[in-house]
């Protein structure tokens, strides 16, 4: 039976908005005057939760809120959620980087941490001077490092340059040699923040590789946050997922990317109030043909967004992507104005799509949108994954056939000739 190599207890962290410590002298004596009567630190009661989407009503805010889990040897952990969910706080607690307001993290061996990109590199040092500091960080000794610099040079693809300054490596290739550093000196525990996305295919297919052989051949333990489902459903058997800085759910990969995707059913309609000297995303609201975010396969499928434009705004292109639980892009629609025909002026304008006869096929779906300039490519608002719906084949829909889960995500109209045989 495996044993429990990490266990956090209770983990809060609270911040103060826009300002270091409490802020305040008498906020800070208060704090110091309860501690040492032994009392319950003041500002533990007051605070707002961590949602990045309200508007803030208290100087303080919860960024983690009462965490608990355990993680045993041998195993990949996935955490998930939206931005801001508390993700990267919970893993700088994990790695020692901040402490928690409350709570505590009992763990057993060493810690690797790769939060950011070059996470501990100097970059006044060589490539192959940093694989040394990176080490005796780590606590390995410097007979340990030399045995294992060649192996993290190859992985790292970095050879050419390994005694070059790490500040004229690019962003790749500094995740590329700090992730062979972080893996290959062995720690008990590895945590990986979202910093895979950086490399390129190629070395995210084989850093995924390298973490299945850690975990599985190795016995050692992965902690790993991404954005990436389909990472996450290759290296993970279990996922937290974190919402507004709490956990919302703790279980089976599958089950907790679905959780993850149909958490908020407030999420069936995106709503902006923040005022904003940009073009914004105002709202979106996607109709499906059922009640309780559901769509029947084949139904006309129709989503509204509501655009403001505090100027007057050339080549306004309107764009999204229809994505599946694992962020993957199903289908990508745009309205474009031509930098011939239309100008718009400042105002509040409406959009409608319709999808006559929706193809997609069951699964659970939501909305990546993106609102910007055609022309200059410049951004004005971007939506990460919002209105989440659900496909399904109903029973009228059905034939002879027996419609399986995964078997596809999209149904084409086909036309089918046979021709005999010359």
């Amino acid at each position: 039976m495996s044993r429990i190599i990490l266990k956090a207890t209770n983990i809060s962290k609270q911040y103060r908005l826009g300002l270091v410590g409490t802020g305040t002298i008498s906020h800070d004596l208060n704090r110091w005057w309860h501690r040492i009567r032994g009392k319950e630190d003041p500002f533990l009661k007051v605070g707002d939760v961590n949602d990045r989407s309200t508007k803030a009503t208290s100087d303080y805010v919860w960024a983690l809120q009462d965490i608990n889990f355990e993680v045993k040897e041998g195993e990949v952990l996935g955490i998930i959620g939206k931005n801001g969910a508390g993700k990267s706080t919970l893993l700088k607690i994990l790695s020692r980087v901040t402490s928690p307001t409350t709570g505590e993290i009992k763990t057993k061996g060493r810690i690797a941490s790769l939060l950011e990109v070059g996470t501990g590199f100097h970059p006044e040092l060589t490539g192959r001077e940093n694989i040394f500091l990176n080490g005796a960080i780590l606590g390995m000794t410097k007979a340990e490092i030399k045995a294992k610099q060649d192996e993290i040079i190859e992985f790292s693809g970095c050879a050419r340059y390994v005694d070059t300054p790490v500040k004229r490596y690019s962003s790749g290739m500094r995740v590329r040699l700090a992730f062979a550093v972080a893996a290959f000196l062995e720690p008990d525990i590895l945590v990986i923040d979202e910093v895979l996305a950086v490399g390129d295919a190629e070395f995210q297919k084989k850093a995924i590789g390298k973490m299945q052989d850690i975990s599985k051949g190795e016995g050692r333990t992965v902690l790993f946050v991404s954005h990436d489902m389909n990472a996450i459903v290759q290296l993970t058997e279990r996922v937290i997922v974190l919402k507004h800085g709490k956990v919302h759910f703790v279980g089976e990969t599958d089950l907790a990317i679905n959780e993850y995707l149909i958490a908020d059913q407030s999420e069936l309609q995106y709503v902006n109030n923040t005022p904003s000297e940009v073009p914004q995303i105002k709202k979106i609201t996607i109709n499906t043909s059922l009640p309780g975010n559901i769509h029947e396969f084949g139904k006309e499928l129709d989503i509204d967004f509501e655009i403001s434009l505090p100027h007057k705004v050339e080549n306004l292109a309107l764009a999204f992507q229809v994505i599946d639980e694992y962020q993957n892009a199903i289908t990508h629609v745009w309205r474009m104005d031509s930098d011939h025909e239309t100008v718009r002026e400042k105002g509040n304008y409406k959009f409608k799509c319709v999808f006559n006869k929706s193809r997609l096929y069951m699964g659970n779906y939501s909305l990546r949108v993106f609102l910007s300039n055609s022309k200059s490519k410049q951004r004005f608002d971007y939506i990460e994954s919002t209105c989440n719906f659900k496909v399904e084949m109903m029973k009228t829909n059905r034939t002879a056939y027996n419609w399986q889960k995964g078997a596809c995500k999209y149904i084409e109209d086909s036309v089918w000739k046979i021709e005999k045989d010359l």
